[in-house]
């Protein structure tokens, strides 16, 4: 048995890169977009002087609390990316795009990733994990190639890229697992999971 029927499993997030990644660890889920205020509740978090790793279990917690299903095990997942103690958003436009990347390149930065999961109205197991990424330095000329390429889609991606396609030209060192870069950490999950009894051991 690699996944029990029950409980079944909910994802509360739009992100196609985690729905991509449950889907090639074979799992069978359902997705539920949880729709919330992200920026309220980060500027909320920043106005309490949470850290970045409890801001992030505050969302992600948040986005699982949406789901309203008694029987489910729903996960919830968020990243907060973070240089030199600045948290940095989703760019809202190519301009802004640009001028994260320019902030971030020749300068180590830290995506928190957080996820949770409830079941029965309750949170029965969170974890974070903190890559780290060491953008290097970047000319003009390439960054402009290089927005001019992504075009629309680094606009959901916070730093401006994706490190699953061409984004992974603008690094020369990245610690950490794959998948808690990509905004999930599997590994961890796939150990809860099994220690909860939804997947075999």
């Amino acid at each position: 048995m690699l996944q029990a029927d029950d409980p079944p499993l909910v994802l509360a997030s739009q992100s196609t890169a985690r729905a991509a990644l449950l889907h090639a660890a074979g799992l069978r889920f359902e997705v539920r977009p949880a729709r919330i205020d992200e920026a309220a509740i980060k500027d909320a978090c920043r106005a309490e002087g949470l850290d970045p790793a409890d801001a992030a279990l505050t969302l992600a917690e948040m986005k699982a609390q949406r789901i309203r299903d008694a029987d489910a095990l729903v996960i919830g997942a968020d990243q907060l990316l973070v240089c030199d103690g600045a948290w940095f958003d989703k760019p809202a436009d190519a301009a802004m795009a640009r001028a994260h990347l320019q902030a971030l390149q020749g300068r180590p930065h830290t995506l928190v990733t957080a996820v949770v999961c409830r079941r029965g109205g309750r949170t029965i197991w969170q974890h974070v994990a903190t890559p780290r990424l060491h953008m290097r330095p970047l000319s003009g000329a390439f960054l402009d190639a290089y927005l001019a390429t992504e075009g629309d889609a680094i606009l959901s991606c916070v730093g401006a890229y994706r490190l699953e396609g061409r984004g992974i030209h603008l690094f020369d060192r990245i610690e950490g697992e794959h998948s808690a870069i990509l905004g999930l950490p599997l590994l961890p999950l796939l150990g809860f999971l099994r220690q909860h009894g939804v997947l075999g051991g």
